[in-house]
């Protein structure tokens, strides 16, 4: 059968345009294609070009292959997850008679626990960044609503209300409202005034005037993290601190979860412990941090 035969690399565009359909976020299509080709490469490199030709052993190979280059279990294990989800497609879609990539193992990675910023951190990494507005905006955004850096990039202009943002839905997340305080309005205003006239409809945007990627976010960030003399630290750990700091100040789970955008109850119970705190607070109303 023609199917049989198929080049794995000229799959690799169908398979980006299952993701768009099935409403994967943006940054996780772009990592997925990254990850892909990166396989694609490793596979030919091999001699191994058509898509039935791929075996169980190959992907091991790139997996150690990963691991040989200084990849960190974590992220040879973020990729693996990418080339599981490539080969279900690639066998629901018939070009190929068995997942090869089923029984492929992930390499052990230690449990950490999440990490947040202590106020003392938190205003120094304030303090580095006050001259980039939209830098500034951005970590004061993540400080004040616990969003995720891909629903910042994400973030529309016709979404920002003067006193809460809307998120709009992607891959399982829900529409939800966050609300926005002072301190994250005002950064926000201030980043306005210096925003590169564009007819971009996202929120922030590069110089250019092209919607900020997530990548040259997080390597912001991580600059100006050590400059603050804190470089343990990255953005995720931005949105940890709103969590363990609002827990910390007596507010209520629900809300917490709910503006964090938490599926689960649970899954914001399990910072409590981080938060060393026993019994959740009550107030409805988030704290300025």
């Amino acid at each position: 059968m023609e199917t049989q035969q198929q080049l794995t690399r000229n799959l690799l565009p169908e398979f980006n345009q299952n993701l768009v359909q099935l409403g994967r976020s943006p940054s996780t299509i772009l990592a997925y294609k990254s990850d892909l080709e990166q396989l694609v490469n490793y596979l030919e490199k091999n001699q191994v070009q058509f898509i039935t030709d791929v075996q169980q052993s190959h992907l091991e190979g790139f997996r150690d292959y990963l691991l040989s280059q200084n990849y960190t279990p974590k992220s040879t294990s973020r990729k693996l997850n990418a080339v599981k989800t490539f080969f279900r497609w690639v066998k629901d879609n018939s070009h190929v008679t068995k997942d090869v990539s089923k029984d492929v193992s992930h390499p052990e990675t230690e449990a950490t626990a999440p990490k947040f910023l202590s106020p003392m951190e938190y205003r120094s990494l304030r303090d580095v960044i006050r001259t980039d507005l939209r830098i500034a905006a951005i970590v004061e955004l993540i400080l004040q609503s616990g969003m995720r850096i891909s629903e910042v990039a994400n973030l529309k202009m016709k979404n920002v209300k003067k006193d809460h943002l809307i998120v709009e839905p992607y891959a399982t997340q829900p529409e939800r409202q966050v609300p926005v305080n002072e301190p994250a309005r005002a950064a926000l205003e201030e980043y306005l005034r210096e925003r590169p006239k564009t007819d971009s409809e996202y929120f922030f945007v590069s110089k250019n005037g092209k919607q900020l990627a997530v990548r040259n976010i997080r390597a912001s960030i991580d600059r100006y993290m050590e400059k603050a003399d804190i470089p343990r630290y990255s953005v995720n750990d931005l949105r940890t601190t709103f969590i363990i700091e609002n827990l910390k100040r007596g507010v209520d789970l629900i809300t917490i979860s709910q503006v964090a955008g938490h599926k689960r109850l649970s899954t914001t119970e399990r910072y409590l412990e981080l938060a060393e705190v026993k019994d959740p607070g009550k107030k409805i109303e988030l704290e300025e941090l």
